[in-house]
């Protein structure tokens, strides 16, 4: 069960992922993000600190979105994820391919890079 709750703020969208992200909650994070990366913010967080799991269809999704943020010139930056978690992002290398910082003040600065 995963619960995404959306905040926007000075161009900023952040999606607060809390529980685990498996085959069948991986559609709302799809829905969350797919919504953000077409109608949202130039900037956009990933508050991954209450996530406790992901599957990989919950990798997936984010994967299906890196070349519609790279062509839209958005700034996207993860963060807050637990080590467990961080694990599989390194081992599918999906940290070579997004943005994985500790702290939301890090994340912060990735977005609101020009």
């Amino acid at each position: 069960m995963v619960q995404i709750d959306k905040t926007t703020e000075n161009d900023i969208t952040t999606l607060s992922i809390t529980g685990e992200v498996d085959a069948s909650s991986s559609i709302q994070l799809d829905e969350a993000l797919g919504e953000v990366v077409n109608h949202g913010a130039p900037g956009i967080l990933i508050d991954c600190s209450g996530l406790s799991y992901i599957s990989s269809a919950g990798l997936g999704v984010f994967m299906s979105y890196i070349e519609d943020i790279k062509t839209k010139n958005l700034r996207m930056a993860l963060f807050g994820l637990n080590e467990k978690v961080k694990n599989v992002f390194d081992i599918l290398g999906l940290d070579q391919l997004l943005t994985l910082v500790n702290t939301k003040e890090e994340a912060l600065a990735v977005v609101n890079e020009a």
